[in-house]
């Protein structure tokens, strides 16, 4: 069950005001109330996933696109700029922002929802019931 979130230290790469901890499954995320979007620490996205074999398959399909147009933003631990990465094969193009020095993945909002779709990993919608839960919206 979510449990009430708390002030961090970390400012969202894209609007830069001060971020908020919601806890989810156990799993710390970080929250940016103006813009939606989620900062996932290394390794939360498998813990949030649950299924080891499936989050392995999930992170196996991540490539670098270095011809992405998007602006770089800057990872929120180490402030270095981070990486586009391309989430699986499938058509729209889904591009999310992963920290050079592995610090973790950012997901703009409905991101973190479109990625467990496309991986068919949230079968019950288990994480879409908890996000909806979270943030009083579907995070579409």
């Amino acid at each position: 069950m979510p449990v009430g979130g708390g002030l961090c230290n970390m400012d969202c790469p894209v609007c830069k005001n001060a971020m908020i901890t919601l806890e989810l499954e156990d799993v710390e995320i970080d929250y940016c109330t103006d813009c939606g979007g989620i900062w996932l620490d290394a390794g939360e996205l498998e813990l949030l996933l649950g299924e080891p074999e499936k989050a392995r398959s999930l992170l196996d399909s991540f490539s670098l696109d270095s011809e992405s147009t998007e602006g770089k933003r800057k990872c929120p631990i180490c402030d270095k700029k981070m990486q586009k990465i391309n989430v699986g094969p499938s058509e729209p193009t889904l591009l999310i922002d992963k920290c050079r020095k592995g610090d973790g993945l950012w997901f703009d909002k409905g991101e973190l929802h479109d990625i467990f779709d496309r991986a068919e990993l949230d079968e019950d919608n288990r994480i879409q019931k908890l996000l909806t839960e979270m943030f009083g919206q579907d995070q579409n």
